[in-house]
């Protein structure tokens, strides 16, 4: 597994490039025969410290987790407690899933903006119906089944994932419900 570990304005030791590696390398290989890489990375915000990983599985799928602490050691060790928890609660899916799947996760490129929102203290009319572009930036869509969808989405902690149906060739949309049920969009 290849490892990417940074630190956001942060010097990020060896020791602590070796301890994550040892680490996560075990939480990872309990559930996932073969990940592929990780990426880790460490930041302040105000007095705390931050971790995010985000772990790429063979099959396509991509796990993640996010935790603060105030040393930086605890926040990687309540980040990987997450991601042992996550991997744990879909082990048996990931696992029946990748059986099913003889290759990994079909990817297609595609356009995502960021739009301006409108100022809420003004009443008058835009200036055109155009939304002004903020940023503009290259995403993934993923060619997946539905039920690899929603557990793609849950696993990457997201309230909306855009897909390609596999079963259909056109684009579907799982979300998450104020209810807390799970919503599909199949055009």
């Amino acid at each position: 597994m290849r490892y990417q570990i940074s630190g956001k304005q942060i010097d990020i030791g060896a020791a602590l490039q070796t301890h994550v590696q040892t680490e996560l390398g075990e939480v990872v290989g309990k559930y996932a025969q073969r990940p592929t890489d990780a990426n880790v990375v460490f930041s302040r915000s105000a007095h705390e410290y931050v971790c995010e990983t985000t772990v790429h599985l063979s099959t396509g799928l991509t796990a993640q987790a996010k935790a603060h602490a105030t040393e930086i050691y605890a926040a990687f060790e309540g980040c990987c407690e997450k991601m042992d928890k996550q991997l744990r609660r879909y082990k048996r899916r990931l696992k029946d899933h990748h059986k099913d799947r003889s290759e990994p996760v079909e990817l297609f490129g595609a356009s995502s903006y960021i739009l301006a929102s409108e100022e809420s203290g003004t009443a008058d009319e835009p200036e055109s119906l155009q939304p002004m572009i903020v940023a503009e930036m290259e995403t993934k869509i993923p060619s997946l089944s539905v039920g690899e969808a929603v557990m793609q989405m849950e696993l990457a902690g997201a309230p909306v994932l855009v897909f390609r149906n596999e079963n259909k060739d056109g684009l579907n949309v799982v979300y998450r419900r104020d209810d807390g049920n799970i919503g599909w969009i199949d055009p």
